[in-house]
This record gives structure tokens, sequence and C-alpha cells, in this order.
């Protein structure tokens, strides 16, 4: 494993250095949120969009910023390659609890970690890929990146289970996304994608 440097409450350190207890909130019962932003030449790419994104989730699971976005562009940057192409990672859990309830604890630290990764090039580009379209079964708040991607994740081993490299999500009879990617198509030489309240009103009709 890549021992790359990693921010975990605070401080930056070795990914093998970083641990976080087994009563936090996002281990036992994915209580958190997160946010992945690009990075191109060492720009965060739409960062002030993203953190507008990070802070919609963040209200939606009632959880307070622990930083104010001056403070999230110091935490980031250091974790930057300005030679690479790479995407943040930023996760924000509820904490660590002294007892597992499914009851909000009080005066409890967010848990914040954050690591960068390089942007991979996308496979077989030139050749295409296989893809399948399936019912949406995932829960009714697709509108908050939360951590808890079970239904994502059973979604894409569907699709990998038939030969297929991704799972178009199909709900009320819109594409609305890919169960680990967006969507973009070209309909009658326009490129459309679904807009930011896709779970609302979805613009790719299943053809």
């Amino acid at each position: 494993m890549e021992n790359k440097t990693v921010y975990l409450n605070g401080q930056y350190l070795p990914l093998n250095e970083a641990k976080v207890s087994v009563l936090d909130r996002g281990f036992l019962f994915g209580d958190g949120v997160y946010e992945v932003i690009p990075s191109y030449h060492g720009h965060l790419f739409h960062f002030q969009d993203h953190l507008a994104r990070l802070e919609n989730s963040l209200d939606g699971i009632r959880l307070s910023n622990p930083h104010s976005r001056e403070q999230w562009l110091e935490i980031l940057t250091p974790l930057l390659d300005a030679s690479e192409d790479q995407y943040i990672y930023l996760q924000i859990t509820r904490g660590v609890a002294a007892k597992r309830d499914h009851a909000f604890p009080e005066n409890t630290a967010p848990t914040v970690f954050a690591m960068c990764s390089k942007i991979a090039p996308f496979a077989d580009r030139d050749n295409g890929v296989k893809a399948v379209t399936m019912d949406d079964s995932r829960w009714g708040f697709c509108n908050i990146k939360a951590i808890t991607l079970l239904g994502n994740i059973l979604h894409r081993q569907e699709a990998v289970d038939q030969d297929c490299v991704e799972a178009l999500l199909v709900k009320n009879g819109h594409v609305t996304e890919g169960a680990a990617s967006n969507v973009f198509a070209v309909i009658d030489g326009v490129l459309v994608t679904p807009p930011k309240a896709m779970t609302s009103c979805p613009a790719l009709p299943v053809m």
C-alpha cells in the first residue's frame, strides 16, 4: 500500500498510521458524509461549489461544519501535488461516542479525514465499456453524500456480475447517475447530464 500522507483530526501522518476508534459512529452506523474534490495541477476544481455541497450534506444529517471554507483550503492544500491530476476524498463523521446508541451523542467532536489520490485515466476510452440499467433502489436522501454506500455497492456488484463496468440507475423513468459515477450522454447532438437536484428533476429519459 502506498504510504502517502493523509489528514486526520488536525494531524498529517502516514496512511498506515491513521487510526480511528471502533466506537466512531462512522464505523458503527455509517453516520457521516463525504465529498470528492478533483484537483488539476494543484488547483481544486470548483472548490466553493464542492464545499457548498458538503455543507448541504452536513445540514442534512444535522452535523455542524467543523471548519470554515478558508480553513478547509488550508487543510487540504498540503495534500496536493501540483504535478499530478488528483482528487481529494474528505470524510466527516459524528465522531466517537461513549456507547453505541442510535440517538445523537452530546458534546462529541467530529472525526475529520482527508486523503489525496491520483485520478486514474479512463480505461477503454476509445472502445467503450458495457453498462447495465437497473432500478435505483437506494434510500430517498441521495442529495446527502452519506458514507452509507451499501446500496451503491450492491448495484455496482450486480453490474460486475453481469460482466459490465457500471450500473446506470433509473428512477421514475429517468437515469439519475451511475452506481459509482456521474452520467453524461449525447442526445440529438447535445451533451446532457442530470441536474444537481437529480432526485427531484432528473434530466436523462430512458430510451
